[in-house]
């Protein structure tokens, strides 16, 4: 594991432990020589985990959409800033220079990225660790729905192991490095179902 993809808001959030726990996450990376893949904003929480990471010598990668450069101020001291031409390219990109994926707080954006990887991870087209950071209890609604999704039968319960949820940076990044995708049997006959 090389590098970890962190999605995460342009904006600060209402509560200063967000930031905090940007800003410790980019120190968790550090400690495991771990590189930033991110959305290329020097803004928001986004803009704490990549200072956090540069700050401390390591690597951080952007990738921005060219129309949201302007916009969402792209980091200008980043150790490599990648400028596409769409939303669909930032995000391909994003997937294929990161080892694993991880949400911080955020809007619809972070959690249209962070489940698009899972499902490209339950559908197995990749294999890499998929996790929420759960911080000041952030997501804690966001799980009670998905074990209703595995109640009613809409995620089958083999696929619950696919979604690392922590509060602790360090600890999300330690269950990242013994990750092992589960080997699970993606199609049901009619008989399985």
């Amino acid at each position: 594991m090389k590098r970890i993809c962190v999605y995460c808001g342009s904006s600060q959030g209402r509560q200063p432990e967000y930031r905090l726990a940007a800003q410790e996450l980019g120190e968790a990376l550090l400690e495991r020589n771990l590189g930033l893949i991110y959305g290329g904003a020097s803004v928001g929480i986004m803009g704490a985990v990549a200072d956090t990471v540069l700050a401390g010598g390591g690597e951080a990668i952007g990738v921005i959409p060219e129309a949201l450069a302007i916009k969402e101020v792209a980091h200008e001291g980043l150790s490599e800033q990648h400028v596409v031409a769409t939303m669909h390219e930032r995000k391909a990109l994003m997937a294929d220079l990161a080892d694993g994926f991880i949400a911080l707080p955020g809007g619809w954006g972070t959690l249209e990225e962070i489940f698009e990887a899972l499902t490209w991870a339950q559908l197995g087209f990749h294999e890499k660790p998929c996790g929420l950071l759960n911080v000041a209890a952030y997501y804690d609604q966001l799980a009670a729905f998905l074990e209703q999704a595995f109640d009613e039968q809409f995620v089958r319960p083999v696929y619950r192991q696919l979604l690392l949820i922590e509060s602790q940076p360090a600890k999300l990044l330690e269950r990242f490095a013994s990750y092992r995708a589960p080997r699970i049997k993606k199609w049901l006959g009619p008989s399985q179902r």
